[in-house]
């Protein structure tokens, strides 16, 4: 049984939960193969919204077994306290796994992540602040915590020992901070130690031998592919690769067991954080985007940038990910808008490129070439078929479709799980 891939195709906040938990009482397994707490999903069954961060989607489903994958780092408390809040309005998450080899937050990371984001001044990324990046720094630098050192006490104390040598130079010497403790941060750790026990796995063994066994597993990606690391529009990105080929490193599921690449876009483009944005608004459609479209990170509560929807980044996204299908989400915020414009060429300096600009340079001057469809003025949130949209919504999608080169599955025409339109089945035939 063919493994299948959700990614983001822009900056995040497409709608990625949401698509998964669609899919949900249809797969076995639902993996987070990279990202952290900083990763939020919203999804709306039944009226009722839920926030996830760190846990996957598919952990709203009761027939599903999530899984946070060896590429995930892993913030224990911010887990546990969701798992808590989870518990509290009756969601059940005992089936949750993680693999021994993803790494773990520890709090000197949230430190680190803090001071060195105002250290960079005008240069700040905006990152979460939530010790992401300096928690893989560590992990590739060898000096990370895993998971599976919590299970042995003795390498969880030489480890901490190791990191702090270093780190402790840098907060005392370089950020003038208070060192930190050995031991707290050891005891600190071993403090989850035994309600983590029952859930760590070798996720590498459990995925593969479910495929083995027929059963369908979905890779739900955090993020999104500009914020990968070495496809995105970097240094404004995170520290993973939240592209397809990253859910295979991040899971331990080999390519050729790939049979779906769904990428997941927004009708229109938003953003959190700095970096180049071609397509941004700053002015009262900006402003309509964010409030119609509820436009507020989950994690961080920061409004979300908002622009108009960019067909080159999005064609982009189909040849990095090689997406086989694209669901499109909040085609209803775009309501009642005269007429709806769509970015499909930048103009560079008087160049015009129909293509990503190749370097970061070209990207951050990049202008965008609109044009513009007819909108439309009725209610979508009932259509549960293409040929129930209005015709001038149906060119919309038709044109974003003919525009990034690969078709359009599903159509969200509101919040809610229900409010979804499946043009083509996104999982392979024997899964249904």
């Amino acid at each position: 049984m063919p493994a299948v891939v959700i990614v983001g195709a822009q900056w995040g906040d497409e709608g990625k939960g949401k698509a998964t938990d669609l899919l949900g009482e249809r797969v076995d397994f639902v993996v987070k193969p990279n990202g952290g707490n900083n990763a939020g999903h919203t999804v709306v069954v039944h009226g009722e919204k839920f926030e996830l961060k760190l846990l996957p989607a598919g952990i709203l489903s009761p027939r599903v077994t999530p899984v946070i994958g060896n590429g995930v780092v892993v913030n224990l408390e911010a887990l546990f306290e969701e798992i808590a809040t989870l518990e509290s309005r009756g969601v059940d998450t005992s089936r949750l796994r993680i693999s021994a080899n993803a790494h773990v937050v520890a709090p000197y990371h949230q430190t680190l992540d803090k001071v060195t984001e105002r250290f960079l001044g005008k240069r700040a990324i905006g990152t979460t602040g939530r010790g992401i990046g300096p928690a893989y720094m560590d992990k590739i630098g060898r000096l990370g915590i895993r998971v599976q050192d919590l299970l042995d006490a003795s390498i969880l104390r030489q480890k901490v020992e190791g990191a702090l040598r270093q780190k402790n130079e840098l907060l005392v010497k370089l950020y003038n901070r208070r060192s930190v403790d050995v031991d707290e941060i050891t005891d600190g750790l071993l403090a989850y130690a035994d309600r983590l026990r029952p859930m760590i796995v070798d996720t590498t063994e459990l995925l593969n031998s479910a495929l083995d066994r027929d059963e369908v597993v979905l890779m739900e990606g955090g993020q999104a592919t500009y914020l990968d690391v070495d496809h995105g529009t970097y240094p404004f990105v995170t520290s993973s690769n939240p592209t397809a080929g990253g859910a295979c490193t991040g899971t331990g599921i080999g390519p050729t067991r790939i049979d779906r690449v769904i990428g997941i876009v927004k009708a229109y483009t938003t953003r959190v954080g700095a970096g180049p944005f071609p397509t941004e608004l700053e002015d009262k459609w900006g402003e309509y985007l964010q409030r119609v479209g509820h436009e507020v990170g989950v994690n961080t509560g920061r409004p979300r940038r908002c622009g108009w929807y960019d067909a080159l980044m999005i064609r982009h996204a189909v040849r990095i990910n090689g997406f086989t299908d694209i669901v499109l989400t909040k085609l209803d915020v775009l309501t009642g808008i005269e007429e709806v414009p769509i970015c499909t060429a930048y103009d560079v300096d008087g160049v015009l490129h129909h293509d990503m600009p190749m370097t970061q340079t070209d990207f951050h001057h990049a202008k965008p070439v609109f044009e513009t469809l007819p909108g439309w003025t009725e209610d979508l949130s009932l259509a549960r078929s293409f040929e129930e949209l209005p015709e001038n919504a149906q060119n919309y999608v038709r044109r974003l479709e003919e525009l990034a080169g690969c078709r359009i599955s599903a159509i969200g025409v509101g919040p809610d799980r229900e409010d979804t339109i499946v043009v083509h089945e996104l999982l392979p035939a024997a899964t249904r």
